[in-house]
């Protein structure tokens, strides 16, 4: 049985707001009141005066020190019960008031005191043993004269142990030291106690105690009476709590702390880090309205989802624009969660604020980046097509027209080459500007790719408006583009297409666009080109060879023919074209001269290129292992090749796979090609000439020559134009231009090959003048690797 109901004295706990918790049996008997009559009921209904009685309003509340009362309780049976009351208050770990002892004195009885040992036999013992925490009661001198069991087990101390013991031997010397002079005011003044202090216990350890002392007067003489309660998990907490407000300092968000309270949620607390973020100190905020911030008319719904969340009592994460206290916008990633207090209800609100303004610019930047283009900053492909997707469904909505211009600027390629590429990015630049002030702030000006745009007009309200438009646009790129006092003309092929006539979508109006800029390029006349039905046919032709030539290179219908040459001295073979055919699956085996300019317009001149230069590079290979390794290879070679980049530097990679010495691979180059661009054509040349490829030039005397030029490249041969060889025995004039050509050549000390040689007139001419070699289908015809590798095998 515990010791509330072994007590032989009535006595019960009374908790902090005034109410009986505890009774035991001694208190029923000296009573008549059962525990469930009593419990929860507040001290003063036991009282014979109603509660409107000083006495009765002066115990609503428990005692804050020790004291006696002499009263009339009321028994259960109606009777008064002349009582004396001792209240002893227990305080809690923070100091707080938790309980009170009372023990009943039934009579008024005083009980006569002459010893320690006395005391110690008090009924109080027992009452005081329901006590959670170490209760001691001690004389004026210090010495033990009541405690409770808790006493004895915490301080591992016998009851005789303690009964020797004063109050001084519960502590170290130097705590002793710290504490004494607060027990002297607690017996001599009667002050309360309250204090933390280390107890050490029978084997010498000591353990932090929260201490509560006052002082209570029996019988006329002075006692001190001291409850302790284990300080451990407190010391461990505020430690906890000490930490934790260590790291709200530390960390590097803003931590803001609401009381939850009406529309302004004062602040209590904020960290330095918000501090550092806003610029606003601790004391300058707390006590605001946690919107103290907020930027007027910017971000209205984000602060409308935060208004809600907190009504609810919600966590929210919001971002969006507040103020520094320098007036300065930030970017602010807001997040916010409810603190319940004990009973469930949000008490205050703890913000975590995170300085975004940063990565918002970086983001912006990079959104710009992925939406338009690096070097003129106009939208670029994907831009432009949710853009033409928006003024779609804008026309459709308002039944009103959408033109779409795709213009591609003349001879860009030309100003590239010839002046260089800072001076074409200037061109594109001007060209960006000149196009966005042709057109309105709600149209779209995008560049596609290379010298290409788009310009699409949202909202045309008629086809005239729209035809002003055009025009305004193609008179913007009619002027010339001045650049250090050069004036490089510009123009553009433009093709038109306009919604709903020539298209349902963004893709159709694209496509009707792209035809009739195509017609407006083949006129040369650089004009504006509406689209039309009938253009389709031609455009689409050009597409379908484009794809088949794509489909060329992924089914190998492409392969190589060759062509020996023959020294006209000695009549052995001294070299070998390679010549590009293309096994079509509908048209048969193709020439060059059938697919080749259209791969020169489209770009896949350069697939090509690379594809026959890989296969010719395994034919030298095989020729090698087969024993003719001086027999070289010539590939034909187009100015768009040419001009690439990475073009030497990709021929060398192929010499290096297959392990050829770089004098077994020809580059025949037209003359006119060369002439294209003479800087780049001589910067070309020569590191061709470095890496030990040989150049020739091939179709010689075609049109005008410059020869000073031609007698700065590195070339070794020389090819004669095909059409002075086929015209040799037509008169003696044709053949004097053979002659000439054949004449030329060898004063530029190169030597000269004829090609295109059908029949033995030719032969002997060329022969008789001194032309070194000849190749056409008098000598050989076009043979494939099997028969060329008989034909070198007999040689």
């Amino acid at each position: 049985m515990d010791g509330k109901h072994a007590s032989e004295n009535p006595a019960f706990l009374i908790g902090p707001t005034g109410k009986i918790t505890t009774w035991n049996a001694a208190c029923h008997a000296a009573l008549g009141y059962t525990e469930l009559e009593v419990l929860h009921q507040p001290l003063h209904t036991l009282l014979k005066s109603n509660d409107q009685d000083p006495l009765a309003r002066r115990l609503q509340r428990p005692p804050q020190q020790a004291e006696e009362l002499d009263l009339e309780l009321w028994h259960a049976d109606g009777h008064p019960l002349p009582s004396r009351l001792a209240l002893l208050p227990q305080f809690g770990k923070s100091g707080r008031l938790i309980s009170c002892i009372a023990l009943i004195i039934p009579g008024r009885q005083p009980i006569q005191v002459d010893t320690a040992k006395e005391v110690g036999n008090m009924p109080l013992k027992s009452a005081m043993d329901l006590i959670v925490g170490l209760l001691i009661v001690s004389d004026a001198k210090g010495q033990f004269v009541l405690w409770n069991e808790k006493a004895e087990t915490s301080m591992q101390m016998s009851s005789e142990q303690l009964r020797n013991s004063s109050i001084s031997s519960l502590f170290s010397e130097q705590e002793w030291q710290r504490v004494a002079a607060s027990v002297d005011d607690v017996l001599a003044h009667g002050k309360r106690m309250c204090i933390e202090a280390q107890l050490r216990s029978g084997d010498g350890c000591e353990t932090p105690y929260v201490i509560s002392g006052a002082r209570l007067t029996y019988c006329g003489r002075h006692y001190l009476c001291i409850m302790a309660l284990d300080g451990t998990e407190r010391r461990r907490e505020r430690h906890d709590l000490q930490v934790r407000e260590r790291a709200l300092h530390a960390v590097s968000n803003g931590i803001v702390i609401c009381r939850s309270g009406g529309k302004d949620n004062p602040i209590e607390y904020v960290n330095p880090a918000f501090e550092r973020i806003t610029g606003y100190t601790l004391t300058e905020v707390v006590g605001r309205d946690s919107r103290f911030m907020a930027a007027s008319g910017l971000d209205d719904a984000e602060r409308q989802k935060l208004r809600i969340a907190v009504e609810a009592r919600e966590e929210i994460n919001v971002v969006f624009r507040n103020m520094r206290k320098n007036g300065e916008v930030f970017w602010n990633d807001l997040s916010i969660t409810p603190v319940p207090d004990e009973n469930g209800k949000v008490s205050h609100f703890i913000g975590m604020i995170n300085d975004v303004t940063a990565l918002k610019q970086r983001t912006a930047h990079l959104e710009h980046e992925v939406n338009h283009d690096a070097l003129t900053g106009l939208a670029n492909r994907n831009l432009l097509w949710d853009r033409l997707d928006q003024a779609l469904h804008v026309a459709q909505r308002k039944k009103s027209l959408v033109a779409t211009i795709l213009l591609d600027l003349n001879k860009f390629k030309f100003i590239n080459d010839t002046m260089g590429h800072d001076v074409g990015d200037e061109v594109l630049r001007v060209v960006a500007k000149r196009l966005q002030a042709s057109v309105r702030d709600s149209d779209t000006v995008a560049r596609l790719s290379g010298d290409e745009f788009v310009l699409v007009l949202a909202d045309q309200p008629s086809l005239r408006f729209t035809l002003r438009m055009v025009e305004r646009v193609r008179i913007s790129l009619s002027k010339p583009i001045i650049y250090e006092d050069q004036e490089i003309p510009v123009g553009a092929a433009l093709g038109v297409s306009v919604f709903p006539h020539d298209g349902a979508n963004a893709y159709e109006l694209m496509r009707a666009a792209d035809v009739a800029m195509y017609h407006s390029k083949e006129s040369g006349n650089g004009d504006v080109h509406f689209f039309s039905p009938d253009m389709k046919s031609t455009t689409d032709a050009k597409r379908a060879l484009e794809t088949d030539m794509h489909e060329a290179l992924d089914k190998n219908e492409l392969f190589l023919m060759y062509q020996p040459r023959m020294n006209l001295t000695t009549s052995r073979i001294t070299g070998i074209e390679a010549l590009l055919r293309w096994r079509h699956p509908e048209r048969g085996v193709l020439q060059p001269s059938s697919f080749l300019p259209d791969a020169e317009e489209n770009g896949m001149i350069i697939p090509f290129g690379q594809w026959v230069l890989e296969q010719a590079c395994r034919m030298l290979a095989r020729l090698k292992a087969l024993g003719h390794p001086d027999i070289p290879l010539s590939i034909n070679s187009s100015y768009r090749e040419f001009s690439e980049k990475n073009y030497v530097a990709y021929i060398a990679d192929k010499l290096d796979q297959f392990k050829l010495a770089p004098a077994s691979l020809e580059l025949d180059m037209r003359e006119d090609q060369l002439m294209r661009n003479v800087n780049l054509s001589k910067q070309v040349a020569e590191r061709v000439r470095q890496l030990g490829v040989v150049l020739n030039v091939d179709e010689f005397g075609a049109g005008s020559s410059n020869l000073s030029y031609l007698q700065e490249l590195p070339m070794r041969h020389l090819k004669i134009t095909r059409k002075s060889v086929n015209d040799i025995c037509l008169s003696t004039k044709t053949g004097k231009l053979a002659k000439t050509l054949i004449d030329i050549g060898h004063n530029l000390k190169l030597e000269v090959i004829a090609g295109g040689v059908e029949n033995r007139l030719q032969q002997d001419f060329l022969l008789q003048n001194g032309c070194d070699a000849i190749q056409g289908n008098f000598y050989k015809e076009p043979i494939d690797e099997t028969e060329l590798t008989q034909l070198l095998d007999a040689q």
